[in-house]
């Protein structure tokens, strides 16, 4: 008997179609929503005295913008 699991995957050499524009675009609108909201902690942070809190939440906002903008053009 053959395992359905091994029948739904594709095989792993084969090449994946890239995501639909309008896929793309919402994922890029969540992760922007993500960035400012991460902003806007590193923000709070230095403000509040927490030098540490403020860089990780901004090089959060930063990898949340960068992965963003790889979606919008990879796909």
């Amino acid at each position: 008997m053959t395992d359905p699991r091994e029948s739904s995957h594709e095989p792993a050499g084969s090449p994946h179609e890239p995501r639909p524009i309008i896929e793309r675009l919402g994922l890029t609108a969540v992760a922007l929503v993500l960035a400012i909201l991460f902003g806007g902690v590193a923000a709070a942070s230095w403000i509040g005295g927490e030098p540490f809190l403020a860089v990780m939440a901004g090089v959060g906002c930063a990898m949340t913008v960068w992965v963003g903008v790889v979606t919008l053009i990879r796909g």
